[in-house]
C-alpha cells in the first residue's frame, strides 16, 4: 500500500501535458489536486495549467526540479503512461535531480525505476524510497471463482476502447455512493488509480495466468463492503489489451458493468486500421463472458464527451440511451446521479 496523506508532490510531464498522454498527473490533479504542488515541463514552463487541462487551477509549471524546491515538494511523480510503459531516456535528468535533492521518486511505468543501479544508490544514500507502483505482489494465485462468494456488490467498468473513463467513472461511482451514505469502495487496477486510492493492483504487469487470481484478491480483501466499484482496463475488442479486460471479468465477477464510450473516437486508440465495433456488440460480449459463471448485466453507458460541447454531450446521451434503453451520462459533466438510481436498489 502507498500512503497518500501528506504528500507534496511535483509532476513530471516533459511535453506531454495533454489530457490524453499525461493521463496520470491530469488524474492526480483532479483526484488529489491538494498535494499536487507543482508540474515540471520545460515546454510549458509558465503557462497557466488550467487553460492546457482544463483543471489545476493555481498550480504553477516550472522546467526544473530545483526551481520547485522552494514549495518543499517530498516526491517527484512520472506523470505519463506511454505506450509501453518506458521511461523516456532525457526524463533521467529529472529523476535524478530530484534524488540528489531528497525527493521519493513514484512511478507508474512498466520501467521499474528502483531497478536503475545509478538511481537506486541515490535513493540508498539520501534515504528515499523509490516507488515502482506496477510492481505486483509475491505469490499471487489462479483465479477460482471464490468473488461469487462475496455478498458485496461489484460493479466493473468495460470500455469500447482503452483510455475512455474507465477509471473515472468507477472512481465517481464510489465517490457518489459515499455520499449517499453507502459503504463503498474504489477498487483500483492500474498505476493511476493506485495513486489516488493508495491501494490495488497494477493488473497489466500481472502474468496472464494470474490476473484473475490477482484481481479475486482484490474482491476478496474488500469484502466487507457493500459496493465495489472495479476500475476496467482495456478493451476486449482490443488486440493488444483484451486479456486485462477478460481476466477483470472472470476475476471480480461481477453482478453490474458499466460501459465507457468515447463517442468522437471511431477507431481503437493506436490501431487505427480497426473500427470500434457498435456499443450493443461490445455490451454482449461483455456480459456472455460472465454468464458462464453467474448472471450479469450492463447497467449504464458512461459517454467521454471530451472534444463535444455540453448541447452536443446532452444529445449524444439522449441518443445512447434512446438507441441502448440503458442510462447515459459523462461522469465529469452531468455526474453519475442515473448510475446510482440503478445499482442502489441493487446492493446488499
Amino acid at each position: 500500500m502507498i500512503s497518500t496523506s501528506k504528500r507534496r508532490l511535483v509532476i513530471l510531464t516533459e511535453g506531454k501535458l495533454d489530457i490524453h498522454s499525461a493521463k496520470t498527473a491530469v488524474s492526480i490533479v483532479r483526484y488529489c489536486k491538494d498535494e499536487v504542488v507543482a508540474i515540471i515541463d520545460l515546454y510549458n514552463a509558465g503557462k497557466d495549467l488550467e487553460a492546457i487541462i482544463g483543471i489545476g487551477k493555481d498550480i504553477p509549471i516550472f522546467s526544473t526540479v530545483k526551481e520547485t524546491l522552494h514549495l518543499k515538494p517530498d516526491s517527484l511523480l512520472i506523470g505519463i503512461a506511454p505506450l509501453g510503459g518506458v521511461l523516456p531516456i532525457e526524463w533521467q535528468i529529472h529523476i535524478r535531480d530530484a534524488l540528489q535533492n531528497k525527493l521519493n521518486v513514484i512511478s507508474g511505468l512498466h520501467t521499474y525505476i528502483s531497478d536503475d543501479l545509478e538511481f537506486g544508490k541515490l535513493a540508498q544514500k539520501n534515504q528515499l524510497n523509490i516507488y515502482d507502483v506496477r510492481k505486483p505482489p509475491e505469490k499471487l494465485s489462479i483465479g477460482t471463482g471464490k468473488a461469487k462468494e462475496v455478498k458485496t456488490f461489484r460493479v466493473l467498468t468495460v470500455g469500447t476502447d482503452c483510455n475512455v473513463g474507465k477509471m473515472v467513472t468507477s472512481i465517481e461511482i464510489a465517490n457518489a455512493a459515499k455520499k449517499r451514505g453507502i459503504d463503498a469502495c474504489f477498487v483500483a487496477t492500474g498505476q493511476t488509480g493506485i495513486l489516488i486510492e493508495g491501494s490495488g493492483i497494477a493488473i497489466d504487469h500481472v502474468l496472464s495466468d494470474f490476473i484473475s487470481g490477482a484481481t479475486e484478491k482484490l474482491i476478496l480483501d474488500r469484502a466487507q463492503y457493500n459496493l465495489l466499484c472495479i476500475e476496467g482496463q482495456g478493451a476486449v475488442i482490443h488486440p493488444a489489451y483484451s486479456g486485462v479486460n477478460v481476466g477483470l471479468l472472470h476475476g471480480a465477477l461481477p453482478q453490474g458493468i458499466i460501459m465507457c464510450h468515447q463517442p468522437t473516437r471511431k477507431t481503437l486508440r493506436h490501431f487505427e486500421n480497426f473500427p470500434i465495433l457498435p456499443i450493443q456488440h461490445i455490451i454482449e460480449l461483455n456480459e456472455k463472458l460472465v454468464q458462464p459463471f453467474q448472471s450479469c448485466k450492463v447497467l449504464g453507458i458512461s459517454l467521454n464527451c471530451y472534444g463535444m460541447s455540453d448541447e452536443e454531450a446532452l444529445r449524444e446521451i439522449e441518443k445512447t440511451e434512446r438507441e441502448i434503453k440503458l442510462p447515459a451520462t459523462d461522469p465529469i459533466r452531468f455526474g453519475v446521479d442515473k448510475f446510482l438510481e440503478v445499482i442502489q436498489p441493487l446492493l446488499p
